[in-house]
């Protein structure tokens, strides 16, 4: 589908309200807070009277009200609300969902051009759009809001925090999934702008220890992937990303870090050559004979190998918060994988774990007993990979853990209701548990402490 006149006249409105961002100079969180108010009841019950109908897709006429409009001004109050002692952070966000997206929209629509591999209906054209305006529009404003000198928006010391940002929010943005980008992209970018603005970049690339760390992971993750790609545990594209995931683990982590994402790789292989013959006869095996891909290592081990890079960057007093959300985004998959692997060979009786009814196995959002135990076992072993590794405390692996069972579980819940409504498939569903597993043992800490 090309750039229609109807969605070319909505994405410039769409980055033309993100001038606004501009005022949060001048204004406080609560005059802020009150303009996103207003903006929301404007788009909902002016807007529709003055001819913005006209800016409505088609399934927003067939639905009678428009979600992605609606949701613009409320993505605008919760970063306001969010980052209310710092509005810097909320005007560059704004401006990457304003330019960044609508760039991206604007610029893949129009000019096509090659598909990107984990999404045919996104290009390289989109997403390089998002990366280029987003980056500007975030740096600019975040200086302005600052009150900085005019050229300070491309100072390493405000690029280096919104690049990765953006690239975070533009991979979200090309994600297979229904949801709309005016919650997914402010989303994914307050927790991104939140996280980066804590770490300390420079901790990691002046530590000593970093480049025999790098030359150790790619060694130790060059043989393991070789030895997978012999054994079809992964496939070529699925080995290369496995080397890249393990080295950027091994460099923020040390072997520490890197021992417990073997553990996952051992015990999710295991899991998945277990009953094979019988999960194929059912038509629920891993494809390719149990080989994982590029998508499989990088939906399980994204977010832990991000994780443990932040933990390398992070201030003292953060780095065992960030070290313990990497164990616990490690623990969740393995108990994922095992789980399911477990359960849809052996399980007796599977059932949604929404509403308790019976459901065939290898269903979104299936679940049994046996699986279920095998996770809460896989996630046990993991965590206890980290004291073994000196990363944490012996006290510390029930609390890993049950983090990393609970991540699991609530993918399943949330993969009940994302195939239902088709929101999402299962690769990005499984990114997400990993990082639910992060949030929880985080939460759990708080919770404690």
């Amino acid at each position: 589908m090309g750039l229609t006149p109807a969605e070319a006249r909505r994405k410039l409105v769409h980055m033309g309200v993100g001038s606004l961002a501009f005022l949060l100079r001048v204004m406080t969180w609560r005059q802020a807070a009150l303009m996103a108010v207003a903006a929301f009841f404007f788009n909902w019950l002016a807007l529709p009277r003055l001819g913005g109908r006209g800016l409505w897709r088609e399934a927003e006429h067939g639905r009678g009200y428009p979600l992605g409009i609606l949701l613009y001004p409320l993505a605008v109050l919760g970063l306001v609300l969010a980052f209310h002692d710092e509005l810097w952070k909320a005007a560059a966000l704004w401006g990457i969902l304003a330019l960044g997206d609508g760039m991206a929209s604007f610029v893949g629509l129009a000019a096509g051009g090659p598909a990107l591999p984990w999404n045919p209906r996104k290009s390289w054209a989109g997403l390089l759009a998002f990366a280029l305006f987003g980056t500007v529009a975030a740096s600019v404003l975040a200086a302005w809001t600052l009150r900085l000198p005019v050229t300070a928006w491309a100072s390493p010391r405000i690029v280096v925090l919104t690049l990765p940002v953006v690239l975070f929010c533009a991979l979200v943005e090309s994600m297979p999934t229904t949801l709309d980008d005016n919650l997914t992209v402010p989303l994914a970018g307050a927790v991104a702008l939140g996280l980066l603005s804590q770490a300390e970049p420079v901790r990691l690339l002046e530590d000593p220890d970093l480049g025999p760390r790098l030359v150790l992971g790619l060694a130790v993750n060059g043989v393991m992937a070789a030895a997978a790609l012999a054994t079809s545990a992964l496939d070529t594209p699925g080995a290369v990303s496995a080397v890249i995931i393990g080295t950027a683990v091994t460099a923020g982590l040390g072997g520490a870090g890197l021992l417990m994402m073997v553990a996952f790789f051992v015990l999710g292989s295991a899991a998945t050559r277990l009953g094979y013959a019988r999960k194929a006869a059912r038509g629920i095996a891993q494809e390719k004979g149990g080989a994982r891909g590029w998508r499989n290592a990088w939906a399980n081990g994204g977010v832990p190998a991000a994780l443990a890079l932040l933990a390398g960057m992070a201030p003292s007093e953060l780095r065992q918060v960030c070290t313990l959300a990497y164990a616990a985004a490690v623990a969740t998959a393995a108990a994922d994988t095992c789980s399911s692997e477990v359960g849809k060979a052996y399980g007796r009786r599977t059932f949604l774990i929404t509403t308790l009814e019976p459901a065939r196995p290898g269903a979104a959002g299936a679940v049994s007993l046996e699986g279920t135990l095998a996770g809460a076992a896989a996630a046990a072993l993991v965590a206890a990979m980290g004291p073994a590794g000196r990363l944490y405390v012996w006290t510390l692996v029930p609390l890993v853990a049950t983090a990393g069972l609970l991540g699991s579980l609530a993918e399943s819940v949330l993969g009940t209701v994302a195939a239902r409504r088709g929101w999402m498939g299962n690769h990005v569903l499984n990114a997400l548990n990993t990082a639910f597993g992060a949030g929880i043992v985080v939460l759990l800490l708080r919770a404690l402490s």
